[in-house]
């Protein structure tokens, strides 16, 4: 019942539930249209996510660094590191979710910047998240859908990664060099063999999306060392998110058949500057995950869609769901008014976009 009332209560997939449900007037989805090899994929990478939770690991690491900072900057930079590095395997969204409370807890105790580091660390989850095929939900999806080499898609988000950090990087500058006392270490204990353990799981994860193993046995071994370990971890997985992936398929496979819109969106993404243009403005709007599943359907040029969805996560609120998830942290947890941590958030986030992009549609014409 608790797991149900989370997932009722989860408001991406209220509004995708209510737009599937207005699509059927127009059509009916096909069982083909639905991906079940993403679906396995996010039921493992989720369920993987909680495992590494319970286990305390991304904590350990976070307050292993912040012993190491002498003063906001650096302590910053190292935060952007860790965040960059576990956006990578445990997604933007939980990368948000784990650091940003623990970033506000020590500024708020030092009376330390929130606001440019607080954002930085949500511009640098969403750039990390791009590196991976398993740091972004919609990155499976890419892999899937066109059936990207794996060589050609790390051909890819490299450069875009490397590009990202060194803008982050600079836009760290802007952080003042306040002084940071000694910070206490807790006494967070690792588990040797479930981590172990956590680690060969990750490892299929790895071997699925690569397509050497189906992706049901990654989600299998996943779900089995969760009961494993404490049952109740199943019970903590973003199944709104999974659900809302089985949205998100849905109405695209009934937004394939209005012919009228078919026609519309095929004229658009006709050219890889219009596919990347019209992925980085549509995820502004509705987020760059269903964006992608629903350009996706309608144009072969994979790599711009890629720049497009990945660099379209920086921006407005509503870009990326990491965006919304680091807003909700910094309500509950920072001490600055909400209106500075907006204007603060959106300026570094359209810069950060007008840069990115630029450099992106370079190096677009530089790969393909």
């Amino acid at each position: 019942m608790a797991i149900l009332k989370h997932i009722s209560k989860d408001r991406v997939l209220q509004i995708t539930v209510v737009i599937a449900l207005i699509s059927l007037f127009f059509a009916r989805p096909h069982i083909q249209d639905i991906n079940f090899s993403t679906l396995f994929s996010l039921l493992a990478m989720m369920t993987v996510i909680q495992i590494f939770e319970y286990l305390h690991i991304l904590d350990f690491w976070a307050y292993r660094l912040t012993t190491r900072s002498n003063n906001a900057q650096q302590l910053t930079r190292l935060f952007l590191i860790l965040a960059f590095i576990s956006a990578m395997f445990l997604t933007n969204d939980m990368t948000v979710l784990t650091l940003v409370p623990l970033y506000l807890k020590v500024a708020k105790r030092y009376d330390l910047p929130e606001v440019v580091p607080v954002t930085l660390i949500g511009m640098t989850a969403n750039i990390g998240s791009a590196l991976t095929p398993f740091g972004n939900p919609h990155n499976i999806f890419l892999l899937s859908h066109y059936d990207v080499p794996i060589p050609t898609f790390f051909k890819w988000s490299i450069p875009l990664a490397v590009c990202g950090i060194l803008m982050v990087g600079i836009f760290s500058l802007l952080i003042r060099r306040k002084e940071v006392p000694a910070v206490m270490v807790y006494d967070i204990k690792i588990q040797k063999r479930p981590t172990l353990l956590a680690g060969c799981v990750v490892l299929l994860v790895f071997l699925s999306v690569f397509k050497i193993i189906p992706s049901w046995i990654s989600a299998i071994a996943a779900v089995a060392l969760a009961l494993g370990l404490d049952r109740h971890i199943m019970a903590k997985v973003d199944y709104a998110l999974i659900l809302t992936f089985v949205g998100f398929f849905i109405i695209v496979s009934n937004l394939g058949q209005i012919q009228p819109l078919v026609a519309l969106l095929s004229l658009l993404e006709h050219s890889k500057l219009s596919v990347y243009l019209s992925s980085l403005g549509v995820s502004q709007l509705i987020s760059n995950v269903p964006s992608t599943i629903l350009l996706a359907r309608f144009t072969h040029h994979a790599i711009a869609l890629f720049f497009g969805s990945n660099i379209g996560g920086l921006g407005t609120f509503v870009a990326s769901m990491a965006n919304l998830l680091l807003f909700k942290q910094y309500t509950h947890y920072g001490t600055r008014k909400r209106s500075t941590y907006l204007t603060g958030f959106f300026s570094l986030n359209i810069i950060g976009l007008i840069v990115l992009g630029s450099l992106g549609w370079g190096l677009i014409n530089l790969l393909d």
